[in-house]
């Protein structure tokens, strides 16, 4: 009996032994399997409810607002200049800059595409936007038109005993040396858009002709096309050849200053969005082109950034008024963007300082 006792106990510590000893095998290869999986969850990137923007758009931070508000997105921007954005994408071919682009001159937006730079994307929402605002691929849809004019300072003119310019050829009146300032077309998309805009409706020889006399009056072309307008509202300059849209008229007020669509033609562009090949925030950058092209975003932008709209159901703001539809240049923004290589060429030789 007691060996058997003893044998019976034997056999009940050898089962209770192998139980343990498979239970602590079985929590060990459990505990690793879930470190395992806890190294894997952390190992694996969180999708970024960030969206990273280069933006050349006036209300840049009340328009982004009010995206992250209708969609939860949050955006970090870096301000900088269409001709700018172009020179960093392409240096950094292969390695997106951003995750969008969102505004600036429709012809750098037009060489990225070419040089495989962008992303094509056709939003829904483009269908509501004219062919002639828009590359048919779907590289860039056109959200605004960009009208180009004067920033005239009176006080300068008073003290100088300088005359209004209402037309773009009296620019060129040499009482006006050294008081006109217009951003460098390299950099700046509107500065771009007036010279191929006069060489449609001017020709090459007259345009090339009025630019050389033009800079004649022009110490110095800025990088940034924010700076023109800048220095004539501060009555450092008479005159600034600047983008001119309900933010800039709005800066003006409390100045003595003169808004100028020019009687011989506004020169114009699209200011368009894009997605740049690569980004990183893929669905977050087709979310904004989606918000910034329908209706609510057309109608936030326009509102707090007043421009002629691109869509035929927003209206046209108030501020806008003297930018007249019929008084556009009869200019061709797809032909511009052709054609910028070698206008820039032809200005860097005969013009560039």
């Amino acid at each position: 009996m007691a060996n058997n006792f003893k044998g019976g106990n034997t056999m009940k510590m050898k089962k209770l032994l192998s139980l343990i000893l498979a239970a602590i095998i079985a929590f060990s290869i459990a505990g690793c399997q879930s470190k395992t999986s806890a190294t894997q969850t952390e190992q694996k990137p969180k999708e970024s409810k960030t969206l990273k923007v280069v933006a050349a758009m006036g209300s840049k931070e009340k328009i982004f607002a009010e995206f992250e508000k209708d969609t939860g997105i949050k955006v970090e921007f870096l301000d900088i200049s269409s001709g700018e954005v172009l020179s960093r994408a392409k240096a950094q071919k292969g390695t997106p800059i951003a995750d969008v682009w969102f505004g600036g001159g429709a012809d750098g937006f037009m060489a990225a595409a070419k040089e495989g730079l962008l992303e094509s994307y056709v939003s829904k929402e483009a269908s509501n936007i004219s062919d002639a605002y828009k590359d048919k691929d779907g590289y860039w849809t056109g959200m605004t038109i960009v009208t180009a004019g004067l920033v005239v300072n009176e006080d300068v003119l008073k003290e100088k005993k300088l005359p209004v310019p209402k037309k773009w050829a009296d620019l060129t009146n040499p009482v006006y040396k050294d008081e006109i300032l217009m951003p460098n077309p390299n950099i700046s998309g509107t500065s771009f858009c007036i010279i191929s805009s006069l060489i449609q409706v001017w020709g090459e020889d007259k345009t090339w002709n009025y630019l050389s006399d033009l800079n004649k009056n022009i110490p110095y072309y800025p990088q940034r096309g924010g700076e023109p307008p800048q220095k004539a509202v501060a009555g450092e300059v008479a005159i600034g050849i600047s983008p001119l849209d309900g933010e800039q008229i709005a800066k003006g007020q409390g100045h003595n200053v003169l808004n100028i669509f020019p009687e011989d033609g506004i020169p114009w562009t699209v200011a368009p969005v894009a997605i740049f090949k690569g980004a990183e925030n893929m669905d977050g950058a087709k979310a904004f082109v989606d918000w910034v092209l329908s209706k609510k975003g057309q109608e936030t932008i326009v509102n707090l950034c007043p421009r002629l709209p691109v869509r035929s159901d927003i209206a046209t703001p108030e501020v806008m008024k003297d930018a007249k539809v019929e008084n556009l240049m009869k200019a061709d923004i797809f032909k511009a963007g052709s054609d910028r290589e070698q206008i820039l060429k032809t200005w860097n030789e005969k013009i560039k300082k």
